[in-house]
């Protein structure tokens, strides 16, 4: 024991409230070099303690403010020097647009910034000796009992008052702690071999580990479940059916969810006699029926519905919605082939709906009445 030194003085508790105690009336003993010990954080224990505001906050707040700045300043010179696009008429520096991104970058590096600094700085990471370690006093504060440890270090410090000290707070075991002189001489360096080839094997592992896991393992049986699914995707072929197509037509008869069931499914003749126009000739449906019209009918039948379209000559020639024959069909009749098409023309029953439908069909009974105008309407 010759070439130990005299670390502090450790004295054990049972419960919070005596650790609490204890730390009082040590702050009001005048000892400034004393630490407490429980197995968790205990409420109060910081007040008791009369501990100054932790200097990790300074550090998170000067690390925060410069990443703050730093991104500002980068999406400032990338949006407004180097790369100035103008993007939707906005302003090169539309600083409501870099909000998120100034604050994503204060938060991630004010908190990398404080784990380095509290592991480094405060820590003294790479070297992980000290005094209480593997002592009895740790293991018994980090199980069921609440330590409170007076270092020699403190100017107030003497080994009997202390030890008088402590017995009246009433402390279960008190005990000296020793340290050696390798821990008084050892010089933490943050490029330690060892713990360089630390840091490399931690690399090594962790970027082993992610590639395996998700380029191999994800596509081993059974942790490919959810790429590997018994189901029929689209597009792709199928050996379940003799034809090899996994996109099959719907089962005749059936109406799917969210669809209208249409009576008239190749019955022009029955449409043209049955379905009535439900729309008032209205200039507020005309309106309507107009804009469709010339979205969906113009590019064939041309905006006047003479067959004239700039597309004719590219496709076989529509129609022209002037003939006699079409001016003598029913609107139902209009409203048929608009519904399941004629012919080259596709069916348009689910670009419109049958509102819209059946306003193209009075906007183009008001086309062949302006073509085919009676005395009467001049009038």
């Amino acid at each position: 024991m010759k070439d130990k030194i005299l670390y502090g003085y450790s004295a054990l508790f049972d419960n919070p409230d005596d650790i609490i105690e204890a730390a009082e009336k040590t702050v009001d003993a005048g000892y400034k070099k004393y630490d407490v010990h429980s197995p968790y954080p205990i409420h109060g224990m910081p007040e008791a303690m009369k501990l100054p505001p932790s200097k990790l906050g300074y550090v998170a707040l000067v690390v925060g403010l410069s990443g703050a700045l730093t991104a500002l300043l980068l999406m400032y010179w990338i949006s407004a020097v180097d790369y100035p696009i103008v993007i939707g008429g906005k302003p090169l520096f539309s600083f409501p647009a870099y909000v998120p991104v100034i604050f994503e970058v204060t938060v991630l590096s004010a908190s990398i910034a404080t784990v380095l600094a509290m592991l480094f700085i405060f820590f003294k990471l790479p070297n992980n000796a000290h005094p209480l370690h593997g002592t009895d006093y740790m293991k018994q504060v980090s199980s069921d009992k609440y330590g409170l440890f007076i270092h020699a270090e403190d100017d107030k410090f003497n080994e009997e008052e202390v030890k008088r000290f402590l017995e009246s707070l009433r402390a279960k075991e008190i005990s000296p702690v020793y340290y050696d002189e390798n821990e008084i001489s050892f010089k933490p360096r943050l490029l330690e071999p060892k713990f360089i080839m630390f840091l490399l094997a931690t690399a090594v592992i962790t970027s082993g580990a992610t590639y395996f896991t998700l380029n191999k393992l994800l596509f081993m049986v059974p942790f490919n479940w959810m790429m590997e699914q018994d189901k029929l995707t689209p597009q792709s072929v199928s050996s379940i059916f003799a034809d090899g197509f996994g996109m099959r037509p719907p089962v005749e008869g059936t109406v799917a969810r969210g669809e209208e069931f249409y009576p008239y499914k190749n019955m022009p003749e029955e449409a043209g006699k049955y379905l009535i126009n439900p729309l008032p000739m209205s200039k507020k449906v005309l309106k309507l029926g107009e804009k469709k019209y010339d979205i969906y009918c113009s590019p064939c039948h041309g905006y006047h519905a003479e067959g004239d379209s700039r597309l004719r000559g590219q496709f076989p020639n529509p129609p022209s919605l002037h003939s006699e024959k079409v001016r003598n069909w029913s609107d139902g009749r209009i409203f048929h082939v608009i519904t399941e098409g004629q012919n080259a023309m596709p069916s348009y029953s689910t670009q419109l709906n049958e509102e819209e439908r059946w306003a193209v069909v009075n906007y183009v009974r008001a086309l062949q009445r302006a073509l085919n105008a009676r005395e009467t309407d001049l009038k």
